[in-house]
C-alpha cells in the first residue's frame, strides 16, 4: 500500500465540497434561460396597435448594442400607437429578471402619462388573438416609471391591470393600478427588476433587490382594454398563464440581461 498517494482526509473533504460547490453552481445557472440573444428579435412577435400583429411599424423595436431598444425615430405623431413584443413562449410559474433604462425624450402626441413610463406585461393573452385595433392586451403589468428628478417620489414596479383584476391585501382591487415600495429612480440608469410569478396565487415585483409590491388571484375582468375579441376576455376567469410582453407607449427606452427560471418543473 503505496501511503503517498492516499490523500489526506480534510484534503478529500475539501476537494469533495469544491466538485459539489461547482456542480451546484452549473445546475443554478442551468436553471435560468435567456430570453433575449444579444442579437435579433428571433423567438419574439410584435404587436402595435392600428397594426396587425408581426407588423413592427417604423421599426420601433430593435436591438442596437445588445439590448433591445424601444425607438420612434420613424413616427410623427404617436397616433396612440402602443406597442408590446412578447416572447412567442407562455409560462405560468416563474422568476423573471432583466435591466431596464429610459432615455431621451416623450414621443410627439404620446399621452403625458407615460412620460418615463414602461413595463413589462405577463399571463398576457396571446398577440395572435387580438383584433388590429385592440389598444392593450389583455394581460397584468409591472409598471417601470422613472424619476422626473423634480424631488418628488415617483416609485417603480407597481402593477397596473388592463382587462384584469387583483387581489391585493386580501380585497379585490378598484382601480387600475397600484404603487409600490420602491425608491424613485432618476435620470437614465439602469434598474434590476424581477417579477416571481405562481400562476394564479402569489405575485412579487423587486426592484434592485428590495421586495416592493406582492398581490394574488389574478383574473381577467375590468377595463381599460377596448375593441378586443369578446370570445378571449371572459371575466372572472382565472389568469393561470400566459404570455410576457414589454412595452411601448411613447416614450423611449431599453431592456437587457432578460432571464427566466421555471419554476413550474418544482
Amino acid at each position: 500500500m503505496k501511503l503517498k498517494n492516499i490523500l489526506p482526509i480534510g484534503l478529500l473533504l475539501v476537494v469533495g465540497s469544491c466538485s459539489t460547490s461547482r456542480q451546484s453552481e452549473k445546475l443554478n445557472k442551468d436553471e435560468w434561460i435567456s430570453l433575449f440573444n444579444g442579437k435579433n428579435l428571433d423567438n419574439w412577435t410584435v404587436k402595435i396597435h392600428h397594426h396587425e400583429v408581426g407588423v413592427n411599424f417604423a421599426n420601433t423595436f430593435r436591438v442596437h448594442d445588445r439590448v433591445i431598444q424601444v425607438n420612434y425615430d420613424g413616427y410623427e405623431d404617436f397616433n396612440d400607437q402602443f406597442g408590446h413584443l412578447y416572447y412567442d413562449t407562455p409560462y405560468s410559474d416563474y422568476h423573471l429578471q432583466m435591466e431596464y433604462r429610459f432615455y431621451g425624450d416623450l414621443q410627439k402626441g404620446a399621452p403625458s402619462y407615460t412620460l418615463r413610463n414602461s413595463g413589462v406585461m405577463f399571463h398576457s393573452q396571446d398577440p395572435r388573438t387580438m383584433p388590429k385595433e385592440q389598444d392593450w392586451p389583455i394581460s397584468v403589468e409591472m409598471q417601470f416609471l422613472g424619476g422626473l428628478s423634480d424631488g418628488k417620489p415617483r416609485p417603480t414596479g407597481n402593477m397596473c391591470s388592463p382587462g384584469t383584476e387583483i387581489v391585493y391585501k386580501g380585497k379585490q382591487l378598484e382601480s387600475h393600478c397600484i404603487e409600490s415600495t420602491s425608491k424613485t429612480y432618476d435620470g437614465d440608469q439602469w434598474v434590476k427588476a424581477e417579477l416571481i410569478v405562481h400562476g394564479d396565487s402569489l405575485i412579487t415585483h423587486i426592484i434592485n433587490g428590495d421586495t416592493v409590491l406582492q398581490y394574488s388571484q389574478p383574473t381577467i375582468g375590468g377595463g381599460v382594454v377596448n375593441k378586443y375579441d369578446p370570445r378571449i376576455k371572459i371575466d372572472g376567469k382565472k389568469l393561470k398563464q400566459g404570455f410576457i410582453a414589454l412595452q411601448s407607449e411613447g416614450q423611449p427606452v431599453e431592456f437587457k440581461n432578460i432571464y427566466l427560471k421555471d419554476l413550474s418543473k418544482k
